[in-house]
């Protein structure tokens, strides 16, 4: 099954010499791109080269067995089956990592949350789930950079849009895309009833310019003052950006920043990654069923998760799992649900690869 493996092997070799060649090493680029190579394959060739050794052990056990007096034979066997058993966990092993990745894995994200129904409730649940995605970057080390918020002053966002920087951020936060539920008493209900509320929650790769080019006639941009809570004057200047984007109607707004350049910088960040995930949504059109797989389409308008506060409980509805540990969760400890949601990724592709 794996005798075409041998070319990651080959190719392993060809960039170990290269990160030793001196005109590689004084490339910084060329460096950088060839040690990524390196690390992406390194796993994959160590796996197999544990696969060929298990492989043959146990032929060599076979072999030892036909010859072997009836105390030996006992040692041989149990060392057979130790392989064997081994083997059968390297095989999975390397079937996930044969699994094509994800060429956003690696990319830093821009989130965005907005409040969707349930009035004030809902854009408190909104910061709720802003809070945990900061969190859950500052136990990960890394950085987020606020572009947009749009609070209700009462520790709610009607919408708020950040970005996380750091490795493989993609590759976990992927996952958070949808509508995610709460159900809890708020706190200014007098009888005591449990309310729905619900956030959207939207997580885009961060594009490069080379995967998405905006020509900024296209782009009416407005300039009008940032404004707190209750619509305060916060600043005497026009220093926040209302960018359109007239061919697809996007409207963006940024006025985090006191000053307009950099809120213009932020506003064509986010258009353009809102442009790439157009891109990736068109193309994986045709494969939608495909991807409409245990953890879910990805679709905004797709119910992920609820966040039963009385019962203290969180349910992500695409793969069925429960935990009861709510304040923890909210607290930014999302990797025991994210590990899953990835296990469950991975099971499905490897069913559709067969």
């Amino acid at each position: 099954m794996y005798e075409n493996l041998s070319v990651f092997e080959d190719k392993y070799q060809a960039l170990t010499d290269a990160l030793c060649d001196v005109e590689v090493i004084n490339d910084s680029k060329k460096y950088q791109e060839t040690a990524i190579e390196h690390a992406e394959i390194e796993p994959i060739v160590m796996k197999y080269r544990e696969y060929k050794e298990l492989t043959a052990r146990i032929e060599e056990n076979k072999s030892l067995l036909k010859d072997a007096d009836d105390e030996l034979k006992e040692l041989i066997k149990e060392d057979l089956k130790e392989a064997e058993n081994r083997l059968d966990g390297v095989d999975n092993e390397l079937k996930v990592l044969l699994i094509p990745k994800d060429p956003n894995d690696n990319k830093n994200v821009i989130v965005e949350i907005r409040a969707g129904a349930g009035g004030d409730e809902a854009a408190l649940f909104a910061g709720v789930l802003f809070r945990q995605y900061v969190r859950y970057a500052e136990r990960h080390g890394w950085r987020v950079d606020i572009m947009n918020t749009n609070e209700i002053g009462i520790g709610g966002y009607k919408e708020v849009i950040f970005m996380i920087l750091g490795k493989g951020a993609y590759s976990r936060l992927k996952y958070e895309s949808g509508v995610h539920r709460v159900q809890r008493v708020p706190e200014t209900e007098s009888g005591g009833r449990i309310h729905t509320s619900t956030a959207t929650v939207a997580v885009l790769p961060e594009a490069e310019d080379v995967e998405v080019e905006i020509d900024l006639n296209d782009c009416k941009f407005d300039v009008f003052r940032s404004s707190g809570n209750g619509g305060q004057s916060v600043n005497t200047t026009d220093s926040a950006v209302r960018l359109t984007h007239i061919p697809t109607g996007i409207v963006i707004s940024c006025q985090d920043e006191k000053s307009q350049l950099k809120n213009k910088e932020k506003a064509l960040k986010v258009l353009k990654s809102k442009l790439y995930d157009l891109k990736l949504q068109e193309q994986q059109g045709e494969l939608s069923e495909a991807r409409s797989s245990q953890i879910g389409s990805g679709d905004r308008s797709e119910r992920i998760r609820t966040y039963n506060y009385p019962q203290g409980r969180v349910t992500d509805h695409r793969i069925g799992l429960t935990l009861h540990k709510i304040d923890t969760i909210v607290d930014g400890e999302l990797d025991e649900i994210i590990d899953a949601l990835i296990e469950s990724d991975q099971a499905t592709n490897l069913q559709n690869a067969h």
